[in-house]
């Protein structure tokens, strides 16, 4: 894919824009820098003709923005950018997969590159998740920061998927002066996206990503049964038709290795891409991760009483397992090992409801396993049943498990200890977990539950 766009480091105002809540690694002290780009040229609009091909029908001008973060030194970068299609479910843009995946990508050396593709990044609008109001309503870029993005245009999600490719492109040709990724050897680019953004990545892998040849592997993070559409000119695609209509596959026409990780949330709720699953192929893995939510504490952090949800948000362990699934599509671009394969979480149908199959606690059956739901002292779900807020059913909930069975489970915290520490090594040893991991995954033990209930024996 050719394409002239250019690139303007943008300035002024209080900073880039990004929402985020999550600790992530100081970039400074890491030897990366942080820069943000105006990025502009002419996008074009394809549509979907009765052979599932693509059909162009016409061209916009757009400048939009991306936000880089680089090695500063040629050597520490290992060849790989990341680029995030960020997600606009909130009404703004926020790069979701960045937070699970800085670690990986700082300690082993990626670029990685956020992309406002859709139109609500820089035009605004409401969101789909009911944060619009407590953001500051649905103001565009320009509208809260002009000194900073007041030449910024985007002319519709008909163009989404042509700026994206576009813009992956001109960060792999990265020879000219004054080019983000300048200095840098890149020899692949990987598309990540989670939620809104695992949407449409499932839409651009179907229809674009063999169609531009940019991309050398995709992560899709968190989908539902459907896809994104390709959405009109002037406005913001539909994310309501991503969970209607028929299940959407990943079409077996693939040419790249295409990794995609879910929640409990998307595999039922009414995600329900239970109803999407399919096997394993030579371009295709899915691992299902037991105990997860389509959003966490990891993702909230210090602010999870804001979110008003009546139990706890969930703590699964979902960022450890994405760094590893990063880690394993890098390899399998190069030719180097395809990823373990994982069973799909154990779901029953009933009469047509389907439902997880759980263990004795009350922790789902199958999946990709982490030492929080094999050594449990809590009940980690993705499901929630109860009437809450959007917000709420996405962030899953956590339960802690009643003293009376945990003085059952465990003699005492060291026997737990022992245990969860067990299952921790199992985790690395099949590929789910990283072994640089593995201190931080054992220090989320909850020892302090374990100690709690001694008092009950």
């Amino acid at each position: 894919m050719s394409a002239v766009v250019t690139f303007t480091v943008l300035h002024g105002g209080k900073g880039h824009n990004i929402l985020g809540a999550a600790k992530t690694p100081d970039l400074a002290d890491s030897g990366y820098s942080e820069i943000e780009y105006a990025a502009g040229g002419t996008a074009r609009r394809f549509l979907a003709d009765a052979h599932g091909g693509l059909v162009e029908a016409g061209t916009a001008p757009y400048t939009t923005r991306i936000l880089v973060r680089r090695p500063e030194r040629a050597d520490d970068f290992n060849g790989f950018v990341v680029v995030e299609w960020f997600n606009v479910s909130s009404g703004t843009d926020a790069a979701p997969e960045y937070s699970y995946l800085a670690d990986e990508l700082v300690r082993s050396g990626y670029a990685w590159v956020g992309v406002s593709a859709q139109f609500t990044g820089i035009e605004g609008g409401a969101g789909s998740v009911g944060m619009g109001d407590a953001l500051g309503g649905p103001r565009g870029l320009a509208a809260k920061e002009p000194e900073r993005y007041g030449t910024l245009h985007h002319p519709g999600d008909a163009f989404c998927w042509d700026i994206f490719g576009q813009i992956g492109a001109a960060l792999a040709g990265n020879d000219s002066p004054g080019h983000p990724l300048t200095g840098l050897s890149i020899r692949h680019l990987i598309a990540v996206g989670e939620s809104q953004s695992a949407m449409a990545l499932t839409t651009y892998t179907n229809l674009f990503v063999d169609h531009h040849q940019v991309f050398d592997g995709v992560l899709i993070h968190s989908r539902s049964m459907g896809t994104l559409p390709l959405g009109p000119v002037g406005g913001p695609a539909d994310i309501t038709d991503a969970y209607r209509g028929e299940p959407v596959p990943i079409s077996p026409a693939i040419t790249v290795p295409v990794f995609v990780v879910q929640t409990e949330t998307d595999v039922l709720t009414n995600f329900q891409y239970v109803r999407a699953r399919q096997a394993d192929s030579d371009h295709l893995r899915v691992w299902e991760i037991a105990g997860t939510a389509h959003a966490d504490l990891h993702q909230i952090g210090e602010y999870e009483s804001m979110l008003g949800c009546p139990t706890q948000v969930n703590r699964g362990q979902q960022r450890f397992v994405l760094r590893a699934a990063l880690r394993h599509l890098r390899d399998w671009v190069v030719g180097t090992a395809e990823p373990p394969v994982a069973p799909p979480l154990l779901v029953t149908d009933a009469y047509g409801h389907p439902r997880f199959q759980v263990d004795a606690v009350g922790n789902v059956l199958d999946g990709v396993r982490t030492p929080c739901v094999d050594v449990p002292t809590q009940v980690l779900s993705g499901v929630v049943d109860a009437d809450v807020p959007r917000i709420c059913v996405l962030f899953g909930s956590t339960s802690p498990l009643p003293p009376s069975i945990l003085v059952d489970l465990y003699a005492d915290e060291r026997e737990y200890l022992a245990s969860y520490t067990c299952a921790a090594d199992t985790a690395i040893t099949a590929g789910f977990i990283l072994p640089e991991d593995r201190d931080a995954l054992i220090a989320d033990a909850r020892t302090d539950l374990v100690a709690g209930a001694a008092a009950f024996r």
